[in-house]
């Protein structure tokens, strides 16, 4: 569906495997269906290639024939949100989880050292001794003097009571469109497979590879974009190449030298004329990152999981044992019930990304070395020795492209076939005419 929007509604099979990347009889099966069910229309040229005619709308036809299709663009807008919502999640967890055991440990704190005021008191009249007046009273800043905890949440946010550290922070970091909470989910699990495409960007490039050398070429043309090509004798062989085949409906053709070259006649019929596609020279995946967060960010996320890690150690010193908890009860003993999930999640906040660390490296190291595999290929096609220009040279006798135009039509499934054979009368009795003189010269031929 894709590639018929991207080739403006009219398409050959070959069109839309050589624009994705998609197998041939996928392809072709495909197309047929997708015609079907929105009211596509088939033209046939004289050679006997089929194009396909697609309505503009073809996208809102299918939404509206079947439920399936309106209930998943539905969920792809809610599933959205959800996630975003699961993405922040983390962040906010971790930022209630420091409240909580701060105001947790605070109160603890606080009740055992009024208790234990009251009893060296005697239970009594001390009061003035205290600044004051009032036991138990917790004096808290009239003003924040930290960091501008709104930066966090929202980068572009300004405070006019910090213009200085305003203007630093955002000289000294780098450009993101993460707020802190999706930040830590950056921190915590990364941002997803960079190469989630990269079977249909390979796919993609070697089919404008295809088309670019007129539907034929040497596997040397088509090994920059593949993975692994095998050992020696399997190179040799050019056993690699079979997928590529199998995708693209394509054959081998031996030269009288014994060389072998892959022609693939369905790639080379199309609904329009094609001009040469920009493809790169080889190949290169993408390298993981560890995380798309600013070094800001994470290390702000680091210094809070750090926090949250050792507030969870002190409340379980305090909670040990059960008897503070026992002795307090309500709010203390909620906090009990549920530490040991405090405890996981700051134990995990350091470990996952630690680990993680350590995976994404290998994993770079994996992907550097195969993008340098396809990069030594490709530089061994661009300095290529005189066997391999003759395979070139060769595969270029089967290359040609094959236009499938309006004039060249012998059926359309948009018009009524009485109407097309009235418009087409005259190209009609110019064939019969020419049936006519060609048997007319045959007779006289077996006569003489």
């Amino acid at each position: 569906m894709k590639a018929v929007e991207q080739l403006d509604y009219r398409v050959t099979v070959g069109d839309v495997a050589a624009q994705v990347g998609l197998n041939i009889h996928q392809a072709e099966q495909g197309l047929l269906v997708l015609a079907s069910e929105v009211g596509g229309h088939l033209q046939v040229a004289e050679s006997g290639d089929i194009a396909y005619l697609f309505p503009k709308n073809f996208r809102a036809i299918l939404r509206n024939k079947f439920l399936k299709l309106r209930l998943q663009a539905w969920w792809v807008h809610v599933w959205g949100v959800l996630f975003y919502l699961i993405r922040i999640s983390f962040g906010i967890f971790l930022l209630l989880s420091i409240v909580l055991m701060i105001v947790a440990i605070a109160f603890i704190v606080l009740s055992l050292k009024a208790g234990s005021d009251s009893d060296s008191d005697g239970g009594g009249s001390g009061g003035s001794s205290r600044s004051g007046g009032g036991g138990g009273i917790l004096f808290l800043p009239r003003f924040w003097i930290g960091p501008d905890l709104f930066w966090w949440f929202n980068p572009s946010y300004s405070h006019s009571n910090y213009p200085s550290r305003r203007r630093n922070s955002r000289s000294g970091r780098e450009d993101s469109e993460m707020n802190f909470l999706e930040a830590v989910f950056s921190f915590l699990f990364g941002d997803g497979n960079p190469n989630s495409d990269l079977e249909e960007r390979r796919w993609k490039t070697i089919g404008a590879v295809i088309r670019n050398s007129g539907g034929a070429v040497a596997a040397q043309q088509i090994a920059p974009y593949l993975d692994d090509l095998g050992e020696s004798y399997q190179r040799e062989s050019e056993d690699y190449m079979l997928p590529v085949l199998i995708r693209f409906d394509g054959r081998p053709e031996v030269s009288p030298s014994g060389d072998i070259v892959y022609h693939f006649p369905k790639l080379q019929t199309t609904a329009g004329q094609k001009y040469q596609q920009p493809v790169p020279a080889y190949l290169r995946a993408k390298l993981w990152q560890f995380s798309q967060a600013t070094s800001n960010q994470i290390m702000l996320a680091i210094g809070l999981g750090s926090v949250n890690f050792v507030l969870a150690l002190v409340l379980g010193s305090l909670l040990k044992g059960g008897e503070i908890a026992a002795q307090l009860g309500g709010f203390v003993v909620f906090v009990e019930l549920i530490y040991p999930l405090l405890l996981a999640y700051g134990v995990g906040f350091l470990t996952i990304p630690l680990l993680r660390y350590f995976w994404v490296q290998r994993k770079k190291k994996q992907i550097e070395a195969q993008n340098q595999a396809r990069q030594e290929n490709a530089i061994a096609l661009n300095q290529p020795d005189e066997a391999l220009q003759n395979k070139i040279a060769y595969a270029q006798q089967f290359a040609a492209q094959n236009v499938i135009r309006e004039d060249n039509l012998v059926y359309s499934s948009e018009k009524d076939l009485l109407d097309q054979d009235i418009e087409r009368k005259d190209q009609i009795d110019a064939e019969w005419e020419q049936r006519l003189e060609l048997g007319s010269t045959q007779n006289l031929d077996i006569n003489s």
